[in-house]
């Protein structure tokens, strides 16, 4: 069966975007059919890095967002969608109206929020919210971003995350890459495949190392989620 991933967090600057680039190199590496869509037009990550995997898509306008579920439908893949800062009042309107999570369940689609979140206050509000809204109808990852923040006992103590043990959400963490690895990335416009391997990316041998390090770091994360949520229906 297809997968709706929906990689948010709806605070800017926490690491989304980070996410959906590592997704996708995890899934091109591992030859796992995925399709993506990049919800900033402005200066959309998706796009940049993974413009031959990837598809625009305007939240506000209905037909545009219904690509999503017609993409979940037309083949067995899991259907990767970077969620801009404040994209949730749209990307909600759309569910709601649609009965999305009614429809995703009768047609055998299941629904996944990767929330990821830094060390801060309003990271766990947002949580509470999501769950608040989905409850179980829907399955949530919350990513700890170590490249955000250092210290999550706030959220590590809080009723958010009780309530999502009690829901059975899944938890991972994204490991720091060094700074300075990461704007050469970014200003190379680099995909993390090409930071970790080629020197035309602009790395030098050091840097590509990090990245390396980095790279198989998180896939170790995202490993443990494979049989539950990214691998193909028929493995």
């Amino acid at each position: 069966m297809s997968k709706i991933h929906f990689i948010g967090g709806e605070k800017g600057g926490v690491g989304k975007s980070v996410l959906a680039r590592l997704l996708a190199q995890y899934h091109i590496d591992k030859n796992l059919p995925f399709a993506a869509f990049d919800t900033d037009r402005s200066h959309g990550a998706l796009l940049r890095f993974y413009a031959d995997y990837s598809t625009p898509i305007t939240l506000e306008e209905v037909e545009s967002t219904d690509r999503l579920m017609e993409s979940a439908l037309e083949t067995e893949r899991n259907v990767l969608v970077d969620l801009a800062a404040q994209t949730s009042a749209p990307l909600h309107r759309w569910i709601d109206q649609a009965d999305l999570m009614a429809l995703a369940s009768e047609e055998g689609v299941p629904v996944v929020f990767w929330h990821v979140i830094d060390d801060g206050a309003d990271g766990i509000a947002l949580l509470d919210g999501l769950l608040d809204r989905y409850g179980d109808t829907a399955t949530y990852v919350v990513v700890r971003n170590y490249g955000r923040g250092r210290d999550f006992s706030a959220y590590d103590t809080s009723e958010a995350r009780a309530r999502a043990e009690e829901l059975g959400v899944h938890q991972i963490d994204l490991p720091e890459l060094h700074a300075g690895s990461m704007r050469k990335i970014d200003h190379g416009n680099a995909s993390l495949w090409a930071a970790a391997h080629s020197r035309e990316s602009g790395l030098g041998l050091m840097d590509r190392q990090r990245v390396r390090v980095w790279i198989k770091r998180a896939y170790q994360q995202l490993d443990r989620l494979y049989d539950e949520l990214l691998a193909p229906a028929n493995v």
